[in-house]
C-alpha cells in the first residue's frame, strides 16, 4: 500500500461584512438602558458582574522611566583646560528669529460658496402660508430657490396683493397643496441681484436741513411692474389648469389664522 499525504488547507481569516480582516464586531453592551433612564442591571449588580471588589484598595506601583540625558562630561586634554568640560547632546540652535512665523490659516468659506438645503416638502408650485414680514398669514406660490438659499414666491399679486418676494425657508408652513408648474419658465433675469434696492449717499449735515429732508418711500421700477405682470400670467395660468381651480383662487385669497384650541403642531396643512 502506498502512503497517501492529504494537505489541509490553512484557515483563512474571518473578514467582516467591509472585507478587511481581523476586525472584531462591536456586539451590544452587557448593561444597556431599556428605555426611560432604566437600565438592565443595577449599579450593585454591575458591581458583583465586574468583578470590582478585586481591585478595591490595591494600587499598582509606578514604573519609574529613565530620564533622558541632556547633557555628557568628556575629558579634554591639556593642563590649564581643566580636564573635563560639561556638552550638550543636543546643540542649540545658532540662530534665532526676531519675531514669530506667521501661521497658516484656514481659509474660510464665502457666503455664496456655502452649501444651500431645501426641504423636502418645498418643491415649485407648493402653496406656502407666510409667518413673517408685512404679508404674513398670506398664502403664496413657490417658484423657486435662490441662490442665496431664499425662497422666491408670488400671491400673485392680482389675488392677495403679495408681489414677488424673497424669504427664508424657516418663516414658512409648506401645505401639501401644490399647483403644476412644469411648463412654467420664469424669467433668468429674476435673481438676488434683482431685489437689491439702490442706495443714496448721505449728503452732508447743514444747519436748517434737519427736519427739511423726509424718508422716501420705496416705489416699484416700470420693469418690476411689468415683470410682476408676466409671472401672475404664467401661475393664474397654472392654476386655471387645475380641476379645482375655483378653490385654489379662494384658497390663495383667504388669510391664514388660528382660533382658541388650534395649535399648528396638531394641525396637517
Amino acid at each position: 500500500m502506498t502512503d497517501t499525504k492529504v494537505k489541509i488547507a490553512a484557515p483563512t481569516p474571518a473578514t467582516t461584512s467591509k472585507g478587511v480582516a481581523g476586525d472584531k464586531k462591536v456586539g451590544k453592551p452587557r448593561n444597556y438602558d431599556l428605555g426611560n433612564g432604566v437600565y438592565r442591571f443595577s449599579r450593585s449588580r454591575m458591581y458583583h458582574k465586574k468583578a470590582v471588589y478585586k481591585f478595591v484598595g490595591k494600587k499598582t506601583p509606578k514604573k519609574e522611566v529613565p530620564k533622558k540625558l541632556v547633557s555628557i562630561e568628556k575629558k579634554i586634554g591639556g593642563e590649564k583646560n581643566g580636564g573635563t568640560r560639561i556638552v550638550l547632546l543636543k546643540k542649540r540652535k545658532a540662530n534665532y528669529p526676531t519675531s514669530d512665523s506667521i501661521l497658516p490659516h484656514p481659509a474660510k468659506k464665502a457666503f455664496k460658496d456655502h452649501s444651500r438645503y431645501l426641504r423636502q416638502t418645498l418643491v415649485p408650485g407648493t402653496i406656502l402660508i407666510l409667518l413673517a414680514g408685512p404679508h404674513k398669514g398670506k398664502r403664496v406660490v413657490f417658484l423657486k430657490q435662490l441662490k442665496s438659499g431664499l425662497l422666491l414666491v408670488t400671491g400673485p399679486f392680482l389675488i392677495n396683493a403679495c408681489p414677488l418676494r424673497r424669504i427664508n425657508q424657516i418663516y414658512v408652513i409648506a401645505t401639501s397643496t401644490r399647483i403644476d408648474m412644469s411648463g412654467v419658465k420664469l424669467p433668468e433675469h429674476i435673481n438676488d441681484q434683482y431685489f437689491k434696492r439702490k442706495r443714496d449717499k448721505r449728503a452732508k449735515k447743514e444747519e436748517g436741513d434737519i427736519f427739511a429732508k423726509k424718508q422716501e418711500k420705496y416705489q416699484p421700477s416700470e420693469q418690476k411692474k411689468s415683470d410682476q405682470k408676466i409671472i401672475d400670467q404664467l401661475v393664474v395660468e397654472a392654476i386655471k389648469k387645475n380641476t379645482d381651480k375655483k378653490a385654489l383662487f379662494a384658497y390663495l385669497a383667504s388669510m391664514f389664522g388660528l382660533r382658541s384650541s388650534q395649535y399648528p403642531h396638531r394641525m396637517k396643512f
